[in-house]
């Protein structure tokens, strides 16, 4: 029983490692893709499409940071 869940918590840690590096690797081309989206939807000025930009390209990386340190955190004390 504990084996098993031992390996459930190592698969769950490497998970939530992975997609943490794919938000921080892909974070400028996600930020960027919902930036377009939203400017398509609204229409605003390139300034607000700038700022939209890297506000979303910062949201990919903190939350790609928290998930890969959890994931990291989780499968090296676990």
């Amino acid at each position: 029983m504990r084996k098993d869940i031992l390996k459930w918590l190592m698969m769950l840690g490497s998970f939530l490692g992975i997609i943490g590096l794919i938000f921080i690797f892909f974070s400028n081309n996600l930020g960027a893709s919902l930036a377009e989206g939203w400017l398509a939807k609204y229409d605003y000025a390139p300034s607000v499409y700038d700022s939209k930009v890297k506000t979303n390209t910062n949201i990919f990386l903190v939350t790609g940071s928290i998930l890969f340190g959890i994931g990291l955190s989780t499968v090296v004390f676990a």
